[in-house]
């Protein structure tokens, strides 16, 4: 399974031209940020929601998080010809456009709250705060280890409440939990 995880994120880097930038390349913190930026910029390649008729997602961040700069490179060169657009917001009341919102670390202690004011259908909620799909949020990723790799921690049930469902290929890689 680790050997599997390891092969998507690297075919996953290798198809995102930007990150071999050396803007992505400069520091480990910055590599592993990248990295989450891309997981979270592809989401939508892996993800059944309800839609608002749009093909390109909004993709939106919440909070003091360092994946703005990646992910803003990212829709700017449409990496794999992903149409998209993106938004940093500074409250969870400018999300009612948002298909994809990432909360920050610096949420964690309101997570709880933010969760409920962030429960629509459709919209699918990441983060990489420890415990946040236990606490209700949809994806969380993490990292495992230095060269352990990067973890995926879905929760199906919060996904099901707000009408989406991932697919697959997503879900083998995953540690799937119905919390």
């Amino acid at each position: 399974m680790l050997q599997r995880l390891r092969l998507a994120v690297l075919a996953t880097l290798v198809a995102c031209g930007p990150l071999a930038s050396p803007t992505f390349a400069q520091a480990p913190a910055a590599s592993e940020q990248a990295l989450k930026a891309v997981l979270f910029y592809k989401l939508a390649l892996f993800t059944y929601r309800e839609r608002d008729g749009s093909d390109a997602p909004v993709l939106c961040t919440l909070g003091r998080t360092q994946l703005d700069e990646a992910l803003r490179s990212l829709v700017d060169t449409q990496a794999d010809g992903l149409p998209g657009r993106f938004r940093a917001l500074r409250s969870p009341g400018e999300a009612g456009d948002c298909d994809f919102i990432f909360v920050g670390r610096s949420e964690a202690d309101r997570l709880e709250r933010l969760l409920v004011e962030l429960a629509r259908p459709g919209l699918v909620t990441v983060s990489d705060i420890p415990g946040f799909a236990r606490a209700g949020g949809m994806v969380e990723l993490g990292v495992k280890g230095r060269r352990d790799g990067l973890a995926i921690v879905i929760n199906r049930r919060a996904a099901r409440i707000a009408g989406v469902e991932f697919m697959a290929q997503l879900l083998r890689l995953a540690e799937v939990s119905d919390d």
